[in-house]
């Protein structure tokens, strides 16, 4: 029996995660082992890991590694003490393959030690560009430590491959994300504005802005900017979830809470809403506003309009349902206009999502069933494109 160590450490990376972990849970043939760290253990982030076992995911292992600060030597450090809990970790667990997503300074610590035990990487989510932030590095340090790649658009899978990079291990599968779409209940409206704390029936946007971690010390004042702008639009609620744990992104926590105090029965803020309830605000707002990758990979499909603010997400690929636009007060006031003109919403039934359709999540599981997991799966040359093999 080949055994599966999935690795997640936020919310949102578990919700992209859920099919593929039921997959390889469903499947006899395979072991599965759910190893929680990050965010999924930290009170000040709700304690996630509990929506893991409520789910029926037992967890392997707890790999504890955030620090109380989240300055740009808290992390560094957080990722030191990341790489000694999975140091252990695989040790004990022995696992034949190891799963993880994306980009995030937990990723890397995981895949750091997992790659010097020599177990077997796949890598979802890799081939990305997302500019503004250090993650932008970090995925592409784990796609170069993996040996299996599960890309969600062509253009990735071109550009894994360009990284040296062997073809026939990089698969375009889609993006695992949209799963959710085809196999999870959505709430409908009046249900949703119960949880959400809203009146019945009032038109919202959902807002999620997380730090520009390139640049120094941004987050406060383009928050800032962001709320004003939001104030342009008073007949519409306001859902915010708060930010990760990046470096800067206790500064937007305190200035959202600040704003839902300023605002009571207009604006609320959530810690964590769960993959439900958030896909579903997805569905039912106006439009997402901010810097999250759901409003890039997972809005589209859902024919709701996105506001991309700002240059975290800059150099993804994008659908026709996103508005892209800078910092500054009036820029993201003129966007959010766009956002919720009636010309651009009538057009959003037509847009193509990039980002393929549901179903990665089964094609992802039946490659690590069957690869070969030989001498060869470690032993990786650079593959140079038209040199002969």
């Amino acid at each position: 029996m080949r055994t599966i160590c999935v690795v997640t450490g936020t919310r949102a990376e578990y919700g992209i995660l859920y099919w593929l972990l039921r997959e390889i849970a469903d499947d006899p043939a395979l072991r599965l082992q759910v190893v929680a760290t990050g965010m999924h253990l930290s009170p000040e982030f709700g304690l996630t890991y509990r929506l893991i076992e409520e789910d029926g995911f037992g967890l392997a292992a707890k790999v504890e590694m955030l620090t109380s600060s989240d300055t740009p030597v808290g992390i560094a450090k957080s990722i030191g003490l990341g790489t000694i809990g999975f140091a252990d970790t695989l040790d004990r667990l022995r696992p034949d393959i190891l799963v993880v997503l994306g980009d995030r300074f937990e990723i890397l610590a995981a895949v750091t030690a997992a790659a010097v035990a020599r177990v077997c990487i796949a890598h979802l989510h890799g081939g990305e560009s997302s500019e503004g932030v250090v993650d932008e590095a970090f995925r592409h340090a784990i796609t170069k430590m993996s040996h299996l790649h599960f890309t969600a658009a062509e253009a990735y899978r071109q550009r894994v491959i360009q990284m040296g990079e062997a073809p026939e291990r990089v698969f375009n599968v889609g993006a695992p994300g949209l799963d959710n779409l085809r196999r999870l209940r959505l709430l409908e409206r009046g249900e949703l504005a119960d949880t959400l704390g809203l009146a019945p029936g009032r038109r919202f946007l959902l807002v999620t802005y997380h730090p520009v971690t390139l640049e120094n010390d941004t987050a406060g004042d383009q928050v800032v900017k962001l709320l004003k702008a939001l104030d342009a639009f008073p007949d519409h609620g306001i859902v915010f979830t708060k930010s990760n744990a990046d470096a800067g992104g206790r500064v937007i926590v305190r200035l959202l809470d600040a704003y839902v105090e300023r605002n009571p029965g207009r604006a609320v803020a959530h810690t964590s809403l769960g993959q439900q309830r958030y896909l579903s605000a997805l569905k039912h707002a106006d439009a997402v506003v901010g810097n999250s990758s759901s409003g890039l990979i997972e809005a589209p499909s859902l024919h709701t309009p996105t506001v991309d603010v700002g240059d975290r997400q800059r150099g993804r690929l994008v659908a026709g349902s996103v508005v892209r636009c800078g910092n500054e007060v009036e820029e993201i006031r003129a966007a959010i206009e766009r956002a919720l003109s009636p010309a651009f919403r009538a057009a959003l039934p037509g847009v193509r999502n990039p980002y393929g359709e549901p179903g990665a999540s089964g094609r992802i599981k039946e490659v690590l069933k069957s690869v070969a997991l030989d001498a060869r799966m470690l032993k990786k040359r650079f593959h140079v494109a038209g040199a002969p093999r």
